[in-house]
């Protein structure tokens, strides 16, 4: 019985792969076994990392929120409280943008939200 040798579709199946291992050093971008491994690798790396990227996203904004209003006398959990109840509805990305480059609005933002807790 003769051995199968598969074709061109071997060959564009393993082409897939090294192209989208283009850039990788060594034999993870030549060879068709390191490069099967590498680009499994990357891609569920990618993967995990596409949800990984919005929690430290969230942190990064919550950090510079909390610094903001500690500057202006009070804590990121009093603000955020103070907002709901204002029923000022900006999200955490804006409040961080405010909070870096517009000072005066954002001081603005939390007077309104101080008000609220008295």
């Amino acid at each position: 019985m003769p051995r199968v040798k598969r074709g061109f579709k071997a060959r564009r199946r393993r082409n897939k792969v090294l192209k989208l291992a283009k850039g990788f050093r060594g034999a993870r971008g030549k060879l068709f076994r390191s490069a099967t491994e590498a680009v499994n690798r990357a891609l569920a790396y990618a993967f995990r990392d596409r949800k990984v990227k919005k929690r430290d996203f969230r942190a990064l904004w919550i950090a510079r929120i909390n610094a903001a209003a500690r500057d202006n006398g009070l804590t990121y959990s009093r603000l955020i409280h103070g907002l709901k109840k204002a029923e000022i509805g900006l999200d955490r990305k804006i409040l961080a943008q405010l909070a870096a480059t517009e000072p005066s609005a954002f001081t603005v933002i939390v007077d309104k939200a101080k008000a609220q807790l008295q």
